[in-house]
Parts: structure tokens; C-alpha cells; sequence
């Protein structure tokens, strides 16, 4: 939205300097290097914005298969326990 502001207002300032006076073309030149100025600062702090909210959502997808890897160890152990408490069983069975 700011964008197209802005061009919109780049544009009436390029057509009204055609039949403007010198100091009214170096007040609408001053404008128009504010409304440049101001553009490029928010594209700026927009390109900031994403990078942080790419980190956020990078950090939080790491954590989460952290904790998924984590998981699988645990259950990969209990299934190792598990088995080896049952073949120990059947040993002691066919013992006795």
C-alpha cells in the first residue's frame, strides 16, 4: 500500500514540476527525495521483519525435530528393553 503511495505521489510530483517554477520544482524534488528516503527505510525495516520471523520459525522447526529425535531414541530404548526382558523370560522358561 505505502508503495504504491508512493509512486502515485512520485508521479503527480513528476507531472506537476513540468509547469511549475524553479523553487517549485526544487520543493517538489525535496518531496519527492522523502518520500524515496521513507520508502527505502520501510522496505528496510520490512526486509528486517522477515529475516527475524524466518529465524523465529527456523528456531522452532530445529526444537521441534530436536524433541521428535528425542522421542525416537526414547521409544527405540523402551522396544530394546522390552525385547530383552522377553527373550529373558523365554530363556528362564525353557531352563526350567
Amino acid at each position: 500500500m505505502k508503495i504504491a503511495t508512493t509512486i502515485g505521489l512520485a508521479l503527480a510530483a513528476a507531472l506537476s514540476t513540468a509547469a511549475c517554477s524553479e523553487r517549485a520544482q526544487d520543493e517538489s524534488a525535496q518531496a519527492g527525495n522523502v518520500i524515496a528516503a521513507d520508502t527505502a527505510a520501510t522496505a528496510e525495516n520490512a526486509s528486517r521483519d522477515v529475516e527475524a520471523a524466518t529465524d523465529d520459525a527456523l528456531a522452532g522447526a530445529e526444537n521441534s525435530l530436536d524433541r521428535a529425535g528425542r522421542s525416537i531414541d526414547n521409544a527405540a530404548d523402551d522396544a530394546a528393553d522390552a525385547t530383552g526382558n522377553a527373550l529373558t523370560r523365554a530363556g528362564n522358561a525353557i531352563r526350567d
